[in-house]
């Protein structure tokens, strides 16, 4: 956000950067500040207390919202014939095997996630360079590998959601858009601490959740007390 913008030095000087809020109070105060015309997003970033280059506190997983995120999810299914009907009928953007591999490896990336029955991995991982960088790499963890894949597109276009922790140790991802409810937003950001609560790693034993903060795409952040959160 340019520094020099007048609706952002505004919206900046109603956000105190030396307090924390609750959870509701920061929805409601991001969609206070929030001076752009679109249905922008609200996004939450979650600094953990893990050493991602530690194989043991690598922190990966789904979570389901209970209010999705707001945005129609673009799904590409690799599989076979006999699994196509069934991903087409769950509302697969795109589905198919040899083709679609042929178009990524030519650089079409434009889906939002891929899932892939386990037969056709061997196929898939072939394309590690080109999906890992982009997010897209399917993986049995997130349950974008699955036999069962008309079920992980409904999954998908329902809510669900794939996060991990980058380099730096944090979680970024969106909770919903800024038309949701404030108790819908709540509802979700809660859901998916609640998930990262119970992915926190054997081997860490000091404070897990270090800093958690909202914004809105072209929003001041605003920090979280963690403690008015339940469940972690």
């Amino acid at each position: 956000m340019p520094k020099h913008s007048k609706k952002y030095r505004e919206a900046i000087k109603k956000v105190d950067p030396d307090k924390q809020y609750s959870l509701e109070q920061a929805i409601d105060i991001i969609k206070g500040v929030n001076y752009v015309k679109f249905n922008c997003s609200m996004d939450i970033a979650v600094r953990l207390g893990v050493d991602p280059r530690q194989a043991n506190q690598m922190v990966r997983g789904v979570a389901s919202l209970p209010h999705g995120i707001g945005k129609e999810v673009r799904v590409l299914v690799l599989t076979g014939p006999e699994n196509e009907a069934s991903a087409r009928a769950a509302g697969a953007e795109h589905v198919g095997l040899d083709d679609y591999l042929e178009k990524i490896q030519g650089g079409w990336t434009d889906i939002d996630v891929i899932i892939c029955s386990p037969d056709v991995m061997p196929k898939v991982g072939r394309l590690g360079k080109v999906l890992g960088p982009r997010g897209l790499m399917p993986n049995p963890k997130s349950g974008t590998v699955t036999t069962d894949v008309g079920t992980a597109v409904k999954e998908v276009k329902a809510g669900k959601i794939d996060f991990r922790v980058d380099k730096t140790g944090i979680i970024h991802t969106t909770i919903g858009k800024m038309d949701f409810t404030t108790q819908q937003l709540a509802e979700n950001a809660v859901e998916l601490l609640q998930v990262l609560n119970k992915l926190k790693p054997a081997v860490v034993k000091e404070s897990y959740f270090k800093t958690i903060y909202l914004s809105g795409t072209m929003t001041p952040s605003v920090r979280i007390d963690k403690s008015t959160v339940s469940g972690i």
